[in-house]
């Protein structure tokens, strides 16, 4: 019966070979416009993970869904314990203490709000690639240096090398004061974030707050795939702490970005597979209609109406599966000659920056066009099948 069904697809070369152009071309496209959403996706991914939030952070239980009025009461103590635990995990690759506080800013004649970050400067320098620096450079083991969005920077007016005063209200109440240099100007594309955030030595934020705790703790993992295996393992060793994901932290950019275009990719491969099947459909049923006095036969000589379908199916499983394979293994190739580079798409929503994306491909990807082609094949076959193969043997038979 497959032998069979195989050598069927000889039989008309003109309609066999429309019919698997029709399924290498509904699978290209399928598969290229997957290979773009997951490009799309991961350079989200990567801008979120190397400019903001690192893989995760770690923060005590209930800590972001609570509003305090003395939030640093919450903060962590024995932060040193918990980040050498951190770095004796396999999947953790660096460690990143950081704390929060609301500021002024003062420059000449303007003062204005800002959102500080005291981080570990020096180490964050290499893993917050994303975190594009517009002039200057970025902050690194300067103790009184100061990095600006530009957005912020454009707002008090200060450019590369001038002095500014950072004003903070302390845990205990008093305003604490600092004079510092501004060393570079950064560029994420965000403009919530590039028009609030500044960033100092995490040393100056504690001097500043007048505190040696840490508000959270940010990570850099060897994968962003190993998060749910680190997290499930360190909040049962710190029962008291919980370990959120950057695709959490970042919901409104990152995580609906990624639930917008993966059910826009499903209305477009819905739409596909059903141009797919109809255009199938019209092919093999020219196709049967030619082969009635064949299938009467094939009933005359006692083979039954499942028999037919048997065959007829078969031989659309050969087809899907041909044209769909020709379909992914022409547009990769065709996607891999002409568009190696990365596209410049403009920015996105909530964006002021372009970005660069590839084409990202992976097995899950071919294994699923395929399949779904190859069923859509086997579909159309049986929808046009099915009733040729029940007609009665004598009207078969006296088909031309």
């Amino acid at each position: 019966m497959i032998f069979l069904s195989f050598m069927n697809l000889f039989r008309n070369y003109r309609r066999t070979l429309a019919i698997l152009l029709t399924v290498a071309l509904g699978t290209g496209v399928l598969f290229s416009f997957k290979g773009f959403i997951n490009g799309v996706l991961s350079q989200y991914r990567e801008s979120t993970i190397h400019a903001l939030y690192g893989h995760g952070q770690i923060n005590e239980k209930g800590y972001r869904e609570t509003v305090y009025t003395k939030p640093w009461e919450h903060w962590m103590s024995n932060w040193e314990n918990i980040r050498d635990f951190l770095i004796s995990q396999e999947s953790v690759v660096q460690v990143f203490p950081r704390v929060n506080f609301p500021a002024l800013l003062r420059h000449e004649n303007v003062t204005i709000s800002g959102s500080g970050q005291g981080t570990d400067a020096k180490e964050e320098a290499g893993f917050f690639y994303e975190l594009n620096i517009a002039s200057g450079k970025s902050l690194t083991e300067e103790a009184n240096g100061i990095i600006l969005g530009i957005g912020l920077a454009k707002a008090i007016n200060v450019e590369v090398g001038e002095t500014l005063t950072v004003l903070v209200n302390s845990i205990d109440g008093r305003i604490n004061q600092a004079e510092l240099v501004v060393t570079g100007i950064f560029h994420t594309g965000s403009v919530d974030f590039d028009s609030h955030i500044f960033r100092i030595q995490l040393t100056k934020a504690q001097e500043l707050l007048n505190t040696s705790n840490v508000e959270l703790i940010a990570l850099g993992l060897r994968h962003y795939t190993d998060w749910d295996s680190f997290a499930q393992t360190f909040e049962k060793h710190f029962q008291n702490l919980e370990a959120t994901s950057f695709a959490v932290l970042d919901k409104i950019y990152y995580q609906h970005s990624v639930d917008w275009l993966n059910a826009q990719f499903r209305v477009i491969q819905l739409i596909i597979l059903s141009i797919v099947l109809l255009g199938i459909f019209n092919s093999v049923s020219g196709a049967i209609l030619e082969r009635k006095q064949e299938i009467g036969n094939f009933r005359a000589n006692g083979e039954s109406v499942s028999d037919v379908m048997r065959l007829i199916t078969i031989e659309g499983a050969f087809l899907g599966l041909l044209g769909s394979c020709i379909g992914v293994g022409l547009t990769y190739a065709v996607l891999k000659l002409f568009l190696e580079d990365q596209i410049l798409l403009p920015p996105g929503p909530g964006m002021t920056k372009p970005f660069y994306i590839s084409f990202y491909f992976d097995w899950a990807m071919v294994y699923t066009s395929i399949g779904l082609s190859t069923l859509a094949a086997i579909g159309a076959s049986i929808l046009a099948g099915i009733k040729v193969a029940k007609m009665p043997i004598a009207e078969a038979l006296r088909s031309y």
